[in-house]
């Protein structure tokens, strides 16, 4: 839950952000004032705290942590766009139209449904509309560089944002309560953030959801025509000469509601249509707008990113490819210090070292893996990020301090007690190798950790979702490391945790040599 952090000012600020806490959205621009912007951000649950942390350093806004988990609020004028795009703890971006913190639904479904669509015609659209078209502008320049990156495999993937952390083994398409009674197309949930725990028990029995009541579908209104254009009546003072095209995605959770996400979706959007004259339209739209509904919170927004920033660094996706959000959230809770050596002896495709030699280049990032197919792909995405870097302005650009290495996770080639951090995505037994290995896995994991790092003051990161088995294992080297803090994320649907470790004074024991 998030406490609206009263934080300190910082100086050569303008006036305290009072970041939508009236439930409006920014105040509008009076005369030649300049155009605020209340941005949403999904981060990965768990990590809203380091985002909000993140929001302050670079942006020196106060964030609300939403109560609907894995998500953030903050005020920003929309000139520092720019700069809330380099956020690396945020995945997915929205500009908020109104948020109500306790809205009312009707008990009849017609009736609260018919709401929703009174609604959009009090929506403060305006200012929100003008962030969204700075926000192409911004995009357009950007695509405009990017062309020679073709081998991005983002493009087939960019509906199911995030969809290649599940293997495809468990694609996890829930059994919604509600599929599709009406002309809606409905994707697999979770379109959006797979971090959000799919909390509907599908068929094959994935494990409930803390409070078993999320219902997220993906919905586009496919709007019937009878809608009938009066073109006349609606442009809104936009005098926009193109026909924009828009979908409406809405996401609900709360078992208090008479409708589902499906027909809000439906009803909203037809009154947005009706509202702006725009064309319905699920896979190619300008405008996404979307509605959220957590019990009685209610946020209309409209999306800022078209896919998540998460795969900003990664172009070679393996089966379990960590989301660059989450690989920065973990590098955060273990505080890297300049000229500290980060390790990573699992690294698989690289996403954890390659955010962090991306974001705290003055430490020494050691990469390494026991399957030579991760260790090329990992090379492959280093190489990828050499490119981008040289492309920019070869003068000034850095190297990455970065290496990969093929190696054995229990012998690891480096001397005892040389490394500051380690940093790593166990695994998971779901995806990759079984629980059986886990046992056997896990405690000499944990033993050849403590030996490589600094007795005092080492400390490591670890995402598993065998807690179980993480527990016996930590449990055996209890000498070695002791438990600091633990927290609760969510990886494509899976429950896991991340924990961080300290390493005690204790030596470890020597690795003995054979000759």
């Amino acid at each position: 839950g998030g406490r609206s952090p009263a934080l300190p000012r910082q100086p050569g600020m303008a006036e305290p952000e009072a970041a939508g806490d009236a439930g409006g959205g920014p105040t509008p621009a009076q005369g030649g004032a300049e155009l605020a912007a209340v941005i949403g951000a999904t981060v990965p649950t768990g990590f809203e705290q380091t985002a909000a942390e993140e929001v302050r350093e670079k942006l020196g806004s106060a964030s609300r942590i939403s109560r609907d988990r894995g998500k953030i609020y903050f005020e920003v004028p929309a000139r520092s766009l720019p700069q809330v795009h380099r956020l690396r703890s945020v995945d997915n971006l929205f500009v908020v139209v109104q948020e109500f913190k306790d809205y009312q639904f009707k008990e009849n479904k017609e009736d609260a449904l018919k709401d929703l669509e009174d609604l959009v015609k009090k929506l403060p659209w305006t200012d929100p509309l003008k962030v969204w078209e700075l926000n192409n502008s911004l995009k357009k320049k950007k695509t405009k560089r990017k062309k020679h990156n073709l081998q991005s495999p983002a493009s087939r993937e960019k509906l199911n944002g995030g969809g290649e952390e599940r293997g495809a083994d468990q694609n996890n398409t829930n059994d919604q309560e509600d599929c599709a009674q009406n002309p809606v197309a409905v994707e697999p949930t979770g379109g959006q953030d797979t971090e959000k725990p799919q909390g509907v028990t599908s068929r094959n029995g994935v494990e409930e959801e803390e409070d078993n009541e999320q219902s997220d579908v993906k919905v586009e209104v496919q709007a019937s025509s009878e809608s009938g254009t009066k073109a006349g009546d609606s442009q809104t003072g936009e005098g926009e000469a193109k026909l924009l095209r828009f979908r409406v995605t809405c996401n609900r959770a709360g078992d208090k509601h008479s409708f589902s996400s499906n027909e809000a979706a439906r009803d909203f959007g037809g009154a947005v249509q009706e509202h702006f004259q725009w064309k319905a339209d699920m896979t190619n739209f300008d405008v996404e707008v979307l509605l959220n509904i957590h019990n009685n919170e209610v946020v209309v927004g409209i999306a800022l990113t078209e896919e998540s920033l998460h795969r900003r660094n990664i172009t070679h996706f393996g089966p379990t490819t960590l989301r660059s959000t989450l690989a920065y959230g973990m590098l955060r809770l273990c505080d890297p210090q300049p000229t500290d050596i980060i390790v990573d002896p699992m690294c698989g495709t690289g996403a954890i070292p390659i955010e962090g030699a991306a974001e705290w280049p003055y430490c020494y990032h050691i990469a390494g893996d026991n399957s030579p197919q991760a260790v090329k792909r990992a090379a492959n995405n280093i190489c990828s990020l050499l490119r981008k870097n040289e492309s920019k302005d070869s003068s000034t650009a850095l190297g990455i301090p970065l290496d990969i290495i093929q190696w054995d996770i229990c012998n690891l080639p480096l001397r005892t007690g040389s490394v500051d951090v380690v940093v790593t995505d166990m695994p998971f037994g779901k995806r990759i190798g079984s629980k059986k290995k886990n046992w056997d896995l896990y405690p000499a994991c944990l033993m050849e950790m403590g030996r490589i790092c600094t007795p005092g003051t080492g400390r490591a990161v670890l995402l598993t979702q065998d807690k179980k088995c993480f527990a016996k294992a930590l449990s055996r080297v209890g000498h070695i490391w002791r438990r600091a803090q633990t927290v609760w994320v969510n990886v494509g649907g899976l429950h896991a945790a991340v924990y961080l470790l300290r390493r005690t004074w204790e030596r470890a024991e020597e690795r003995r040599s054979f000759w």
